[in-house]
């Protein structure tokens, strides 16, 4: 499809109409402009004086009139075709444009009652915005109509077309930022069209806000030729078109004649595609609106350029004591420049005829309930997970694969809510080779490309979305769950690193929103990870990182959850859980390799609704004090800890030994500080309060301490975990090399209990000739010995 450029003189608005867009933008603009300066006389009624203006001034002037311009023009559209339209604004700090647009059309008071449509109101809104104990400069969870906080750059295409996925009236308005574009997720995000269903999902109308500048830098697409931006766009599959220019009233004409087209051909797709079914990949339209940073603010300030410059980024106009006193002049002039007496009453509410120009009820941007998602949520159906069940005959039988034996209740969650169309998959193209291939035998990965007859699960409706960035995948998931859905995402553990700074966004948007009576609770953000730090033979020491956790932990313990279940039937139990919560990031770490199976499904439910617990088939302490606790946490830590404890009972059986497993991390943490911590007087009883403690853990060994630190017996706690030792070599020596195999758990026992004596002595350098065989072996035979890899737990 020919790109369509705009003839700025085609008549698409009356001339009334086009003169209340106008004073419509200018009320916005004006709201935004006393958001970032006034905290009193907020209608100018008397002369504009110093004690008027804040003491601190603080905000992001440039990009808000253009998302003014397009959030006017969105309303006249959702009112013209009766759209259901949510508005996703990208650039960074673009919250008084958001705010001013949300008040306007009355979904901002109805929120926040005591900021009212009248004078008293706008003095409250005025002052409130970045000011002690007020709201941010961006977008924030407390600003209705968001699912994007803006503050960090590069997410918002991403969210916005996680929102539409099965949503197919919606439409996101993205608005993406020039600088914001500049970003790899961002710039990344524009292939999502390749995975969009005209038929089952709704529609991201991407708006690429080109004012030329970042906070001083030209912006990169500001700055290549027509052509060339046309031809990126084109390429990446897209029909772009442009409005460009200064001029207002010109620019609305523009604007609203581009709506128009674009607006009827996304009518014309949706209608091709339910008459002659998905022939081919959609070019979906999207807008560029080249427009002054800055815009209709000064035009000049102490001699450098404003408007149209980037120094119209943040605050253009210094007003203050200290400043030249005739900015104060300045200010007044331009808040006066919108004519305020022109669009408010002297009450202060916007005259009615302007009220007109915003849509009613829940198709008004900031009232629209799937930016609320939570209203939206309805309860998974989720088939009983104890029938996906493990049969374990005797602790440390073998095992399919942890994930693996998950997937089938993944396979059948999917059925069960076929026709809700309200739970997916996210991964970056890695759901088979983290063994969740099952699942496809209810579904595909949705692919809006041509298929293949060589190629596998591919179709243009899937419940699995793949794609390999997992800044997509992790975006997707968020704009999903942010609009009332469900959903998990499964992740190699090292690569998950790539998406920290998007939790961090995730786990403070969710944090915020807990604080809100008017924001409705969402389905948790599930990550699952695997293809773990101990199983990585073949890809080595890039493939090996354990540290998302230490990461999640950073976080507010009300939000996050962190889960290590030891075989596969915790690892159901966890995962149905986690499937059930809300407002929570859960992060579950598991293997995917064949591996001992310890608990019955029973035994499991226990054991996990506990979160921590001795293991009495493993302890002897039974019938009295334990000289040494043997702790773990993780699957494969849990392995060599049972290890290590059957070479300490056959050569040392003198020893008590209580072996106690974690699978909730955070009930290490006194429950003071994690609602699922333990309390010290429970903890002890596990822990005891003097005796050696040898605790092997998946991660990195610090992350116990630091969450032990406070408790009694932290001076016999002794951890074990991965160091940043690895390589290219087999399971068992990934352990050898960070010190957390048998032999090393072994020998912390003798070297802790000294009445071991002359026998202890001895079993440890039986101990240090097994693993230099062992070194010698996988050199000799590249694979561990048969001891290794036929040990079996023996029950007494």
């Amino acid at each position: 499809m020919e790109t369509v450029l705009i003839n700025p003189e085609q008549d698409t608005l009356t001339d009334e109409l086009l003169q209340k867009i106008d004073a419509y933008w200018r009320a916005a603009n004006y709201l935004s402009v006393g958001q970032l300066y006034l905290r009193h006389n907020p209608l100018l009624k008397k002369p504009l004086l110093l004690e008027h203006v804040k003491a601190m001034l603080l905000g992001h002037w440039g990009t808000t009139p253009g998302q003014n311009f397009i959030y006017t023009h969105l309303n006249r559209v959702i009112k013209r075709f009766d759209l259901e339209i949510i508005y996703i604004s990208g650039p960074g700090h673009g919250g008084p444009a958001v705010v001013a647009s949300t008040y306007l059309e009355g979904t901002y008071s109805e929120v926040y009652p005591d900021i009212s449509q009248d004078e008293e109101g706008l003095q409250k809104l005025f002052t409130q915005f970045s000011y002690p104990g007020g709201i941010s400069s961006h977008a924030s969870p407390q600003t209705p109509g968001s699912i994007h906080e803006g503050g960090e750059l590069g997410y918002s295409l991403s969210h916005a077309f996680g929102a539409v996925l099965d949503n197919p009236e919606l439409i996101a308005a993205c608005v993406v930022g020039d600088g914001e574009a500049e970003t790899g997720p961002l710039a990344t995000a524009w292939h999502s069209n390749k995975f969009l269903n005209p038929l089952t999902d709704g529609v991201v109308l991407p708006i690429l806000h080109l004012n030329g500048y970042k906070i001083s830098n030209p912006t990169v697409l500001a700055r290549i030729t027509h052509e060339e931006l046309e031809q990126l766009f084109m390429g990446y599959g897209w029909t772009p078109y442009f409005v460009e220019g200064d001029d207002p009233m010109l620019m609305h004409e523009a604007m609203a004649n581009t709506l128009e087209k674009v607006i009827t051909q996304i009518h014309q797709i949706k209608c091709d595609a339910k008459a002659n079914g998905l022939t081919e990949r959609a070019r979906w339209p999207m807008i560029v609106l080249r427009s002054p940073k800055g815009w209709t603010g000064p035009k000049e300030v102490d001699g450098f350029k404003i408007e149209g410059n980037f120094r119209a980024h943040q605050i253009p106009l210094a007003v203050s004591a200290s400043a030249p006193p005739e900015h104060l002049q300045m200010l007044e002039d331009w808040m006066k420049s919108y004519r305020p007496e022109e669009l408010f009453n002297a009450a202060g509410t916007l005259n009615a005829d302007l009220q007109e120009l915003a849509p009613q009820g829940s198709r008004r941007m900031g009232a629209n309930p799937h930016a609320n998602g939570g209203q939206l949520l309805k309860q998974l159906h989720l088939p009983d997970f104890r029938e996906y069940a493990t049969e374990v005959g005797s602790p440390g039988c073998a095992g399919e694969g942890d994930t693996y034996v998950s997937s089938r209740f993944l396979r059948d969650i999917i059925k069960a809510n076929g026709q809700e169309r309200n739970f997916r998959i996210f991964g970056p193209d890695e759901t088979v080779s983290n063994r969740f291939d099952v699942i496809f035998e209810a579904t595909n990965r949705q692919w809006e490309g041509p298929v293949l007859n060589t190629d596998e699960f591919q179709a243009t409706d899937g419940r699995v979305m793949e794609m390999l960035s997992e800044h997509q995948c992790e975006g997707w998931l968020e704009g999903y769950l942010l609009t009332g859905r469900h959903g998990l995402f499964n992740c190699y553990e090292a690569f998950i690193h790539i998406v920290d700074s998007m939790f961090n966004q995730h786990a403070k948007w969710l944090k915020a929103s807990s604080e809100l009576p008017w924001r409705r609770n969402i389905a948790s953000l599930n990550i699952l990870l695997t293809s773990t730090v101990w199983r990585q033979d073949h890809n080595g020491f890039t493939h090996q990182d354990p540290g998302f956790i230490d990461h999640v932990v950073n976080k507010k313990a009300t939000i996050v959850r962190v889960y290590l279940p030891p075989d596969a039937n915790c690892l159901l139990s966890v995962m149905d859980h986690c499937l059930r919560s809300v407002q929570y990031v859960n992060v579950i770490v598991a293997g995917k390799h064949p591996a001992p199976q310890w608990l019955t499904m029973e035994q499991a439910i226990d054991h996990c609704t506990r979160g921590i617990g001795i293991w009495n088939f493993a302890s002897n302490d039974q019938e009295a004090e334990p000289d040494v606790v043997m702790a773990c946490s993780g699957d494969v830590p849990t392995l060599e800890t049972l290890a290590a404890v059957s070479i300490i009972r056959e050569h040392l059986p003198e020893i008590n030994i209580r072996v106690i497993n974690v699978v909730d991390l955070f009930k290490l943490q006194k429950s003071s500080e994690h609602s699922h911590g333990l309390a010290d007087s429970a903890y002890n009883e596990l822990f005891t309060m003097d005796k050696p403690v040898i605790f092997a853990f998946h991660g990195y060994p610090w992350l116990v301490h630091r969450l032990t630190y406070n408790r009694a017996n932290n001076a016999y706690m002794h951890v074990r975990g991965y160091k940043e030792e690895g390589t290219i070599t087999t399971s068992f020596d990934m352990t050898v090399l960070n010190e957390m195999d048998r032999f090393h758990l072994a020998m912390d026992v003798i070297d802790r209990l000294p009445q071991t004596g002359s026998k202890g002595v001895h079993l440890k350098q039986q101990l240090l000739d097994k693993l230099i065989e062992h070194k010698h072996y996988i050199g000799a035979n590249g694979k561990d010995m048969p001891e290794i890899l036929d040990w079996q737990w023996k029950n007494d």
